[in-house]
């Protein structure tokens, strides 16, 4: 296969796969497409030990690095050391008495006195995605992604720079033209089916409005779960595919077992947009969690990434408990059709094959 996103990357297949878990990141890359390893959840010095160990795994082969880098949230103008003290302050008694009472409501008990102190931020702001742009610039990868929005023109300078292309995200064509303005060499074009933050435009109708709308390679996102929504994609006038949640639930993910299970299980009416997650729209299994967000009681989420901030314990305590029915996890409705345990390899030659075998279909279609 051939576009001039693998021309651009060296790469046999326009398959890009988003993951959080380094295994299927490097595993995807010696089967032909390209990794991209989700940045959000690491601290600086984590980060740098996982880009080490894909470095050592991936066979010379090239990968990418995913940051979150919104253009607005809470905090944006807080100095960097004063940053999570502030923005604690912001969260109301309220919201934290809801939580409370919605986890004693399911039987959640506090988390042990043993326990780590956890991350309550994350890469959700400016001040804390750049040390993990640094980290990720200093090793050999060949795409830096932003997940939420244009990244900041200079953040695309320093990779270009590194001789690193730029990715990000749109769920608009107002969107697309917004990233190109700032430099971007791909957009993801992704829709309101992709799990994890995401618009309301479904993908059929968005892929080819933002390709008529830019002049750089357009990777279609949301809802591509097999060869034939691939072949959909590049029929759109994409030039490759960003897969996300395909690879939750492949041998070498990491993804909880209680996530998995629900996962395997699920249909694609069991996910939902929720705001809480992140305070921005999301797309999450659906469960007794993000409906109690949604119920009279709820004081309403908070804006990014107050809401992360408020429920970040909160979902380490029901990860370490039996209450699954609060067990909430980003996930796109592809998942109706993922339910079934497989190699990432097996995952990526099965994209192939099913996207010939579409192809052939409509060559058999169209012939005389």
């Amino acid at each position: 296969m051939r576009t001039r996103v693998t021309d651009m990357f060296g790469i046999e297949l326009p398959i890009f796969a988003f993951s959080h878990c380094r295994d299927v990141v490097a595993a995807v890359s010696r089967a032909g497409g390209m990794g991209v390893l989700g940045a959000l959840y690491f601290t600086p010095e984590e980060l740098e030990m996982e880009l080490k160990w894909i470095d050592d795994h991936v066979d010379g082969r090239p990968y990418g690095v995913d940051v979150v880098m919104p253009a607005s949230y809470e905090g944006a103008d807080f100095a960097a050391e004063e940053l999570v003290g502030r923005l604690q302050t912001m969260i109301p008694a309220g919201h934290r008495a809801f939580v409370e009472g919605l986890l004693a409501k399911h039987g959640v008990p506090p988390l042990s006195s043993d326990a780590d102190a956890g991350k309550v931020l994350l890469g959700w702001t400016d001040a804390t995605a750049r040390p993990q742009v640094e980290v990720a610039l200093r090793h050999p990868i060949a795409l830096l992604a932003n997940a939420l929005g244009p990244p900041p023109a200079d953040v695309v300078d320093l990779a270009h720079s590194h001789g690193v292309k730029v990715a990000a995200l749109a769920s608009t064509p107002r969107h697309a033209l917004k990233q190109v303005e700032v430099g971007v060499d791909v957009v993801v074009a992704q829709g309101t089916e992709a799990g994890g933050h995401t618009g309301e435009i479904s993908t059929m109708v968005l892929i080819p409005q933002v390709v008529d709308a830019v002049d750089v390679p357009v990777l279609a996102a949301g809802g591509i779960g097999n060869g034939r929504q691939m072949a959909a994609g590049m029929a759109l006038g994409a030039e490759g595919v960003w897969t996300g949640s395909l690879w939750l639930t492949v041998e070498e993910a990491d993804t909880p077992e209680m996530a998995k299970r629900r996962i395997l299980e699920a249909t694609s009416r069991d996910t939902v947009r929720s705001r809480s997650w992140t305070g921005k729209p999301a797309r999450l299994l659906k469960n007794e969690w993000t409906d109690a967000w949604e119920s009279e009681e709820s004081p309403g989420t908070l804006p990014m990434p107050l809401q992360f901030m408020l429920v970040s314990d909160a979902l380490r305590r029901i990860g370490r408990s039996d209450a699954s029915e609060l067990a909430t996890f980003p996930a796109g409705q592809i998942i109706g059709i993922t339910n079934q345990v497989r190699s990432t390899k097996d995952v990526v030659f099965g994209l192939v094959e099913e996207y010939a075998e579409a192809l052939d279909r409509l060559s058999r279609i169209t012939e005389d």
